[in-house]
């Protein structure tokens, strides 16, 4: 019976570890702003990411599009394809419009 017990609780403990990992939430953004007047089209800015305090993503671009600001990832420079392949993407919308909401929120806090 006290196998039982250490099996459920072990159980339990690792439901509870693998909880903490189902959200990913930005707790860092840093934003390298462009002056005005570089030619870098309509990139505006480079900005860099952590998640969970413990994962970092750089390389993201905020670009001003025909739609309003977005957030780009990188891709990866060494693909010979027709296609575009990103070097790292969110597979869930929330998680990208989340990493989206707080790189632009931050992006318009830097401007003003």
């Amino acid at each position: 019976m006290s196998e039982n017990t250490a099996e459920n609780s072990n159980d339990a403990l690792i439901q509870k570890e693998s909880a903490s990992f189902d959200c990913l939430a930005v707790t860092n953004v840093q934003i390298f702003a462009f002056k005005e007047g570089m030619s870098l089209g309509k990139i505006k800015a480079m900005a860099s990411v952590v998640l969970n305090d413990q994962f970092q993503i750089r390389g993201l671009r905020v670009i001003d599009g025909i739609n309003g600001y977005f957030v780009s990832y990188p891709c990866d420079p060494f693909f010979k394809g027709e296609e575009t392949r990103y070097v790292c993407t969110p597979i869930t919308r929330q998680l990208r419009e989340h990493i989206e909401n707080c790189v632009l929120e931050r992006y318009q806090q830097c401007m003003n």
